[in-house]
């Protein structure tokens, strides 16, 4: 069966060798990069089985790019304090938003006016409205890409129809396909990023609650976040866009 591989970053300039790739199934490192063929190096080595082939891989790539252990101890926070976050950041804010409902959502009334097919009155001086638009008035940067099933679900058209007030606000509201999203091997899980050094993965319970929020600085880790980000960034669509597109396909 052929690996699904996904390429974690290269340690050269221009020609993308030497590189690391990631077997997302099994885990397994791939490195390919220029064959050491010295003849007094290659008797030095230990080891070194029939068929085998020695490479040279500069030190960084490994540092930089290969994948770290995966258990760490994790640096949990509560809905007060994430809140906190978006008064803190000074650049840029992004979130990914990949989940089919969101339990909080659905208890609002503009969800519910949505679902009776009226149109939601967008409340733009709450107190996470008037955060963001004084960060976004700043200069900040506050974007999302949201992921949409085929057909979309309740809960993911009542999220395109939010976009307006999102937008009103400043953000930059895109959307990306689930199939796309899985071609890309994006993240599965809802994540923020701040001034692209911390990110904040949100929790959920099995009734779709959003409960509390994992904080992660280790910097492999938020580079792989940040290079997720900048793919769904580079394919997805506005949000008006994507929607003209669903309404197209619908009729």
């Amino acid at each position: 069966m052929m690996r699904r591989l996904r390429f974690n970053g290269t340690g050269s300039g221009e020609g993308g060798c030497p590189s690391v790739h990631e077997d997302l199934d099994s885990g397994e490192i791939i490195v390919h990069g220029p064959p050491l063929t010295d003849a007094q190096d290659i008797a030095q080595l230990r080891h070194l089985g029939e068929g085998e082939v020695p490479i040279v891989v500069p030190r960084e790539l490994i540092v930089d790019w290969g994948p770290k252990d995966m258990m760490r101890d994790a640096r949990i926070i509560d809905l007060d304090a994430f809140g906190q976050l978006f008064e803190r950041f000074e650049h840029t804010a992004w979130r990914l938003e990949t989940r089919r409902r969101y339990a909080s959502d659905e208890a609002t009334e503009t969800y519910a006016q949505f679902v009776r097919g009226e149109t939601p009155t967008w409340d733009l001086d709450t107190p996470w409205s008037v955060t963001i638009k004084a960060k976004t008035a700043g200069g900040a940067s506050v974007g999302r890409v949201r992921l949409v099933d085929d057909p979309a679900t309740e809960g993911q058209c009542y999220l395109l129809a939010h976009a307006e007030k999102n937008a009103v606000l400043g953000e930059d509201i895109r959307n990306l396909s689930r199939a796309e999203a899985d071609r890309l091997s994006l993240p599965a899980e809802d994540f923020w990023i701040f001034d692209s050094r911390l990110i904040a993965l949100l929790r959920f319970d099995a009734d779709d609650n959003f409960s509390d929020v994992e904080l992660i600085t280790e910097p492999a880790e938020v580079i792989r976040y940040s290079m997720a980000r900048d793919a769904a960034m580079h394919h997805a669509v506005p949000y008006e866009e994507f929607a003209a597109d669903m309404t197209s396909r619908e009729q």
